[in-house]
């Protein structure tokens, strides 16, 4: 038979089979280990062969998809113009979406049970097919596609601790084209949904190669650490970021995970409770849909507002790539923790981001109460002085000392207290009024006394006659 002769080595020594080579030529290990398995069970030679020639007919099948708007572009120029437009892409969608939703492409890795936060929150087979096309998740009771993104489309990829939680796990955040919350798609085109899934600290136990080997476990390689691999091997457009404490890292350390640095501040949007993160591209608020992703190139500004004793709102313009003044965006976190106020302010000054805490529209106006004959452009210059001279914070911090002394003035002041002069700007029949008020109620104490003394004299002249 064709398989008897096989050496050492799991290669066939004279006569090979022909759809065996063909299906593995590019999988040498797989392709032995399969010579061998035919070696110990001849009976299952046929098997191995209808194995092979239908793992033939998807490669070709999925080969002849892929090269499909290559092979065959467009020949007229309006077409191509009015795809452009469309799509934005060289690839037409419907093409890339069969691509993405094919449950027979081949696989480069996947892990088994991953839980995904968003789009859908279950848990789900995560897979990259072959060639780094697509990042995908499968659900593992129906083998469907439930979602998935191009690689060439996910322009941020990032890594993140999940902050209070007693185990230590890793969220990682895809974020495509047009879906970071602050640049909307193109007309007539959709962006891919971001993902959000979650890895813990340990070794990955079901990862395995497109092959069906298992890797990761025997290395001794963490989940979080094999996948990032997976991605930056991947990814054409950008590498997983995870946080640097050279960047950001909290003034208050991880309280569920003691001695651990903490990279995230707890914020509020709204009533909507989350994270921020400040990372070495941009600023993140996750963990819960939508995600909001400020890379540097869409942040205008960051101000400060509401600056209080122990908390502090961060505002944050935005605008979309490529838009106008019109198309700006003003995004506030509220209830930071005053704390972090010196980290975050480091952060926003070292990467140049403009801090329009004292920006016109919001600056307070100045009444001269106190000063009428002052000179307003010298007015104007020891405002700007004084404005430069001081932080947000420390103005912040100044107010609430002097409203703190006015409301010790108020509650000392007292009205009996004046001078003998009497000050101006009083009415002199209101003050001739509440003297005779005065006298009055003087003149009824004085009779009230005295009969009070009568009716003593009284009762004593009597208790002498008895």
């Amino acid at each position: 038979m064709a398989f008897a002769a096989i050496n050492s080595a799991g290669a066939p020594a004279s006569a090979p089979i022909t759809a065996i080579e063909e299906a593995f030529a590019t999988e040498p290990s797989l392709k032995k280990r399969v010579y061998e398995a035919i070696g110990n069970t001849p009976h299952h030679t046929p098997l191995f062969e209808d194995l092979a020639r239908y793992t033939s007919s998807l490669l070709a099948r999925t080969a002849n998809t892929s090269s499909l708007p290559f092979v065959q572009p467009p020949s007229d120029g309006p077409a191509a113009k009015k795809r452009k437009v469309e799509n934005g892409q060289p690839v037409a969608p419907a093409q890339v979406s069969v691509d993405m939703k094919d449950p027979n492409a081949p696989l480069q890795f996947y892990v088994q049970d991953v839980s995904f936060a968003i789009p859908l929150r279950k848990k789900l087979m995560l897979e990259v097919t072959a060639g780094g096309g697509y990042l995908r998740g499968r659900n593992q009771a129906t083998k469907e596609i439930e979602f998935g993104v191009p690689m060439d489309r996910i322009r941020h990829a990032l890594c993140l601790p999940v902050p209070e939680k007693t185990q230590k796990q890793f969220n990682f955040c895809i974020i495509p084209e047009f879906a970071d919350g602050i640049t909307p798609p193109p007309e007539g085109m959709t962006a891919s949904d971001c993902m959000v899934f979650t890895v813990a600290d340990g070794p990955a136990k079901a990862a395995f190669s497109g092959s069906g080997q298992q890797i990761g476990h025997n290395e001794g390689e963490t989940a979080e650490g094999l996948i990032r691999k997976i991605l930056n091997d991947n990814l054409p457009n950008t590498n997983v970021v995870k946080p640097d404490e050279r960047q950001f890292v909290s003034a208050t350390p991880e309280a569920h995970r003691k001695g651990e640095k903490a990279f995230h501040v707890k914020a509020f949007r709204g009533s909507k409770e989350g994270y921020l993160f400040l990372l070495s591209t941009g600023i993140l608020f996750a963990f819960k849909k939508p995600l909001l992703f400020f890379s540097f190139d869409t942040i205008e500004s960051i101000s400060y507002t509401s600056v209080l004793q122990r908390t502090f709102n961060l505002n944050v313009l935005a605008r979309p790539q490529n838009g106008s003044e019109e198309d700006q965006m003003e995004l506030e976190f509220s209830m930071i923790d005053q704390a972090d106020f010196d980290g975050i302010d480091t952060y926003i000054k070292r990467h140049g981001l403009q801090d329009a805490s004292l920006a016109d529209a919001r600056r307070a106006k100045v009444y001269n109460v106190n000063g009428k004959n002052q000179d307003p452009a010298a007015a104007a210059a020891a405002n700007a002085g004084a404005e430069d001279e001081e932080s947000e914070l420390q103005k912040a911090q100044r107010e609430l000392l002097d409203q703190e002394e006015d409301s010790e003035d108020e509650e000392d002041y007292d009205p009996g207290s004046g001078d003998d002069s009497g000050g101006s700007g009083s009415s002199s029949d209101e003050d001739s009024d509440d003297d005779d008020d005065d006298e009055d109620e003087e003149d009824e104490d004085d009779d009230a006394g005295q009969d009070a003394d009568g009716d003593e004299d009284l009762i004593k002249r009597g208790a002498g006659n008895e």
